[in-house]
């Protein structure tokens, strides 16, 4: 047990790291005098550098082992902390990015299928949990650091980077939990990989971890400017209070759902999805405060449940073997959307109608993508209860045993 609480540590404060910037970009802008585009563009080089280290190493794991993947992530991962510590220009904040992406890449499938290795159903819910709890925990941290305590700039990330170094001298100490097998040069080329019987799952769930994670990158890079907006306070852990509802709302949701199969826990959470996101682009155009954050808890659910939902559905099909590569290319899937729509929204903030025409706009793209993942959803559903009976009047019939005396 306690090695899977390790594996689900690392993803929790990888994931943490991850969105501890978040409430520090107010800080940041005012320091360093850059616009809201350059607070996407600084999200979405994170984004993109995950995505390059998931596609290259994202199925290492699977050939040379859990250990060796985290060992140097965790090593990569306090660099990028020490990186954010001492910055002092935007440049490095995007150097910092960069490495906490590489970083962040090669430990999420590798952690992620460890859980897996060790509790197969427990290992399923718990991927579904730990990147909110990640999310939420280190916007929250981050903001109350710097709301409260000295070296607002510095002090969260030197606490974060003391945490991977004692993460690393856990993975020295664990078990290898996976299978060794050849291959591992090969896997190093750029590839999703996605054994072909698997490929109609993971389109199925790919519309939902899109809306799903656009949503999330919204709240992660432009969430703190709209707060701000609506309540004129200046207060970092104002910033970070968004992200953390979305995220906390989205782990009660999971720890709700985890008994209901995938494809219900799909079509329900991207419906609540879309619902929250109507509540919320309402909260913007009256001006409620209250109601904005009404609206992101309950996209927030809609967010845990169609995540878990997507990660369900894929994941229970994989073989040992598969289970990084697999959970990998949905991680790219997730990044990928959390990425470039942010950095699009800060082009179309800064150059179109400001944060509030914005918010509507990709608000309601959100919504139109979690219709749409909840329609094919349900339509794949149709389409296989119609084949059921189709299939089993097809199937051959067993003649019955004689048994010889």
């Amino acid at each position: 047990m306690r090695w899977f609480l390790l594996y689900a540590s690392i993803v929790v404060f990888f994931l943490a790291g991850s969105s501890a910037p978040t409430p520090l970009y107010p800080v940041y802008q005012a320091s360093w005098g850059f616009t809201p585009v350059t607070v996407t563009v600084v999200f979405g080089i994170y984004a993109l550098a995950v995505l390059a280290t998931l596609l290259v190493v994202g199925s290492l794991s699977d050939h040379v082992g859990r250990r060796p993947v985290l060992l140097a992530a965790t090593l990569v991962q306090a660099a990028a902390m020490v990186i954010f510590a001492s910055a002092h220009g935007v440049g490095a904040l995007v150097a910092a990015r960069i490495v906490q992406g590489l970083a962040t890449g090669a430990a999420a499938g590798a952690a992620g299928a460890g859980m897996i290795d060790v509790d197969r159903e427990r290992g399923m819910v718990v991927n579904g949990v730990v990147p909110m709890v990640g999310t939420g925990l280190g916007s929250m941290l981050s903001g109350l650091f710097v709301q409260y305590l000295p070296g607002p700039t510095s002090l969260v990330y030197l606490v974060l980077g003391a945490i991977f170094l004692l993460q690393f001298a856990g993975v020295l100490a664990m078990p290898e939990s996976a299978t060794r097998r050849r291959g591992a040069l090969a896997s190093l080329r750029p590839r999703l990989n996605v054994p072909a019987r698997l490929r109609g799952a993971v389109l199925l769930v790919i519309p939902a971890l899109v809306g799903a994670w656009a949503l999330v990158g919204f709240y992660g890079s432009l969430g703190p400017s709209l707060v701000r907006t609506l309540t004129a306070s200046r207060a970092p852990a104002i910033g970070g209070l968004p992200l953390f509802v979305l995220a906390g709302a989205g782990v009660l949701a999971v720890v709700a759902t985890q008994h209901q199969t995938p494809r219900t826990t799909m079509v329900a959470g991207t419906t609540t999805l879309a619902g929250g996101v109507a509540v919320t682009l309402h909260a913007v155009g009256t001006g409620s405060i209250v109601e904005l954050f009404v609206g992101t808890a309950l996209a927030g659910a809609g967010f845990g449940a169609t995540f878990q939902g997507a990660i369900r559905s894929a994941m229970s099909l994989t073989e040992p073997s598969e289970r990084a590569g697999v959970l990998s290319v949905l991680y790219l899937v997730c990044y990928l959307a959390m990425g470039v729509p942010a950095v699009l929204a800060g082009l179309r903030a800064v150059h179109g109608g400001g944060i509030l025409t914005t918010t509507k706009e990709y608000g309601s793209c959100v919504i139109v993508l979690a219709a749409a993942a909840a329609v094919g959803a349900l339509l794949r559903e149709r389409r296989d209860r119609a084949s059921s009976p189709a299939r089993r009047r097809l199937a051959p019939r067993r003649e019955p045993r004689i048994s010889r005396v």
